[in-house]
C-alpha cells in the first residue's frame, strides 16, 4: 500500500482505532461471531445452534465529517494551499490489498465477503465486526484476481485471475476454514465469473470468445466439464445462466465483442438460437459487454450504448434503444451496468454508462422515465432485493443510494480518493461493501 494511501485510510478516526487490531496475528473469524453456520457433510459443528450477529454499534468518531483541511506550505519562498478532501462516512474498512481492489462478492448466509485485487491475492473477511477479521487468504493466483462467486449453498468460493487460472475453494467448520477443491487452466484469460443462482455450476467466458460451464461435483470431489462452446468469434464478455424448470435444463445466454448473443443448451452443448449483428439485430453491429436477465426478458448493454432487449423463450428482439445522442466522445457511451428492478408493480430497468448517467427505463413501453446524473463514469447497478432502492457506483470514488421511483438521492458513501470498481450489498442494504481502485474496502451502513 502506498504512503498516500495510507494516509487516507489514517484521515479517519477509525483508522486508528482498527489498524492495531488488524495487524494482530491470530484476527480471524469466531464463529460464535457469525449469524449462521453452513454446513458440511464433514463440517465438526453439526447441529451447532445458530450463531448470533454481534452487531457493534457505529462509533460516533467514525463519521468524520471534514470535508477540507487546508494545507499550507512553502515552495520557492512562496505560500501553497493544497486542498485535500477528507471526507470519509464509512463504518470500517479493510486494507490488506496491496494494489487495486477488482472484484467484491458476499458470502450468502454468513457475514463475510470475499475480495480479489491486483496484487494477485483473494481475502476472506468478516462484515459484521469492527474491525473486519481475516478468515483465510486466497493464495494460489499469478495475476489480478478479477471475478468470483460463491455458491448458492455456501460451501464452495471460485476465484478467477486475468491469467486464465481458476480455483475453487470448499468450506469446513461453518465457514472458518476454506480448503481448495479444484482447480482449471483453459484459457489465457479469463474475463467473468458467472456462478448458477440455484445449483452447483458455474461458467466462466475467455478473451478468446470461449465460454465454459463446470459443475462442481461434491460427491465426487471433481470439478466436471459440462460444455466449452466457441460460437463467438471475439471476447466473450459476459454471461447469464436462466432458470429451468429442473435440474435437467441448464440453459446460459453469452454475450460477445463480435455483437453476437448465444444461447445454449448446457448439457448438449447445443445452441438453441444465435442472434447475429446484421440479420437479427437489424443492422446494427455493437459489441456487447453487458448482460442481465429477468424472467423471460434479458437485456444487453454495447460498447457503444446500444441497449437491446431480448424474449429469451423466442430469441425476439423485443426492443432496441439508443441510450443516448449528441456525445462527443464514443467511449462515454458505453454501457457498464444493467439492473432489473424485482418490486412488485414496478418496472423498471436501470442501466449505467462511462458519461456518469443512470437511465431508468419503464420495461412496459421501453421510455425513460428517469436520468440521474453522476460526475464520472457508472461501474456497477444493483437494486436491493424486491425493493425500488437502486444502489450504484461511481469512478468518482462514491456509492449511491437512490430511490428509483422519484431518482432522489438517498445516500452517498464517500471515503475513497480513487474509483469504485464494484461492491456488494449485505443485510437487504443496510450495508455496503465497497473495492477501491486505490486497494481499499470500505463498509458503509446506511438505513
Amino acid at each position: 500500500m502506498s504512503e498516500e494511501d495510507k494516509r487516507f485510510v489514517e484521515s479517519t478516526s477509525a483508522t486508528e482505532a482498527t489498524q492495531t487490531a488488524i495487524e494482530n496475528d491470530g484476527e480471524y473469524i469466531d464463529l460464535n461471531e457469525g449469524e449462521e453456520v453452513v454446513l458440511d457433510d464433514d463440517d465438526d459443528n453439526n447441529g451447532k445452534e445458530p450463531i448470533e450477529d454481534e452487531e457493534d454499534d457505529m462509533d460516533e468518531d467514525l463519521d468524520v465529517d471534514v470535508e477540507e483541511q487546508d494545507i499550507t506550505g512553502s515552495h520557492n519562498g512562496e505560500q501553497e494551499t493544497l486542498e485535500i478532501d477528507m471526507s470519509n462516512n464509512s463504518w470500517t474498512y479493510f486494507d490488506n490489498h496491496e494494489d487495486s481492489v477488482f472484484t467484491v462478492f458476499a458470502h450468502p448466509k454468513l457475514p463475510m465477503v470475499c475480495t480479489g485485487g491486483g496484487d494477485n491475492k483473494g481475502y476472506l473477511w468478516t462484515t459484521h465486526s469492527q474491525p473486519p477479521k481475516l478468515v483465510t487468504e486466497i493464495t494460489g493466483h499469478e495475476e489480478s484476481i478479477i471475478s468470483g462467486g460463491f455458491t448458492s449453498d455456501g460451501k464452495f468460493l471460485i476465484t478467477a485471475d486475468m491469467n486464465g487460472l481458476l480455483q475453487v475453494f470448499k468450506a469446513s467448520k461453518g465457514g472458518e476454514k476454506w480448503t481448495k477443491f479444484g482447480e482449471l487452466n483453459e484459457v489465457d484469460e479469463i474475463l467473468f465469473v458467472t456462478v448458477h443462482p440455484t445449483l452447483p455450476y458455474f461458467a466462466f467466458g475467455a478473451n478468446d470468445g470461449s465460454i465454459w460451464v463446470y459443475q462442481i461435483d461434491d460427491a465426487a470431489k471433481l470439478l466436471t466439464q459440462i460444455m466449452s462452446g466457441f460460437s463467438h468469434t471475439l471476447e466473450c464478455n459476459g454471461a447469464v445462466f436462466i432458470p429451468g424448470k429442473d435440474e435437467n435444463d441448464l440453459t446460459l445466454v453469452s454475450i460477445s465483442e463480435d455483437g453476437t448473443v448465444v444461447n445454449w443448451n448446457c448439457f448438449t452443448n447445443a445452441v438453441n438460437y444465435k442472434l447475429q449483428p446484421h440479420d437479427d439485430f437489424k443492422g446494427i453491429e455493437s459489441p456487447w459487454v453487458t448482460v442481465k436477465n429477468y424472467g423471460n426478458l434479458i437485456a444487453i448493454g454495447g460498447r457503444d450504448g446500444q441497449l437491446s432487449i431480448i424474449n429469451n423463450d423466442t430469441g425476439k428482439i423485443v426492443s432496441s434503444i439508443k441510450t443516448l445522442d449528441n456525445v462527443d466522445d464514443v467511449a462515454e457511451l458505453s454501457i457498464e451496468a444493467l439492473s432489473w428492478c424485482q418490486s412488485k408493480n414496478i418496472n423498471l430497468l436501470a442501466v449505467g454508462l462511462v458519461s456518469g448517467d443512470v437511465l431508468l427505463f419503464d420495461t412496459q413501453q421501453w421510455r425513460l422515465r428517469k436520468n440521474i446524473k453522476v460526475d464520472d463514469a457508472i461501474t456497477k447497478l444493483q437494486f436491493v432485493e424486491e425493493t425500488p432502492i437502486l444502489v450504484g457506483s461511481s469512478m468518482n470514488g462514491k456509492i449511491y443510494k437512490w430511490d428509483a421511483r422519484t431518482g432522489a438521492e438517498l445516500y452517498a458513501g464517500v471515503g475513497h480518493n480513487m474509483g469504485v470498481l464494484d461492491f456488494a450489498i449485505l443485510e437487504h442494504g443496510k450495508k455496503l461493501v465497497t473495492a477501491g481502485d486505490e486497494g481499499v474496502s470500505l463498509i458503509f451502513v446506511s438505513e
